[in-house]
């Protein structure tokens, strides 16, 4: 089977064709049913040849469709401390773009 490693958002995926990869940090600009290139692969195997890159595979490539995109379920962030009072409750969603993978070159 035939997967990769790619790097986007200062984390890194592995990847194969037909997966759907809920990624942090893609620009605002993107759609539902937007392609999009990932260029920074760092490691291709296709079951027979392991490809790595020093840091990334020139030329190499993985394209794929964002099928959705959302926010995460709610993470509550609270700072106390105590003896003096001092207690804050905030809450977080992270946004996400999920999405499906449709070639490695």
């Amino acid at each position: 089977m035939e997967f990769a490693i790619i790097t986007t958002g200062g984390k890194q995926y592995t990847v194969s064709k037909g997966d759907i990869v809920a990624i942090e940090k893609l620009s605002d600009t993107q759609k539902v049913g937007d392609v999009i290139i990932f260029d920074k692969v760092l490691l291709v195997d296709n079951g027979k040849d392991t490809t790595i890159g020093t840091p990334y595979i020139a030329g190499a490539s993985v394209k794929g469709k964002v099928t959705e995109i959302g926010r995460a379920k709610k993470i509550i962030v609270v700072h106390y401390k105590q003896k003096s009072r001092y207690f804050k409750k905030n809450g977080h969603r992270q946004p996400f773009v999920k999405v499906q993978i449709e070639a490695l070159k």
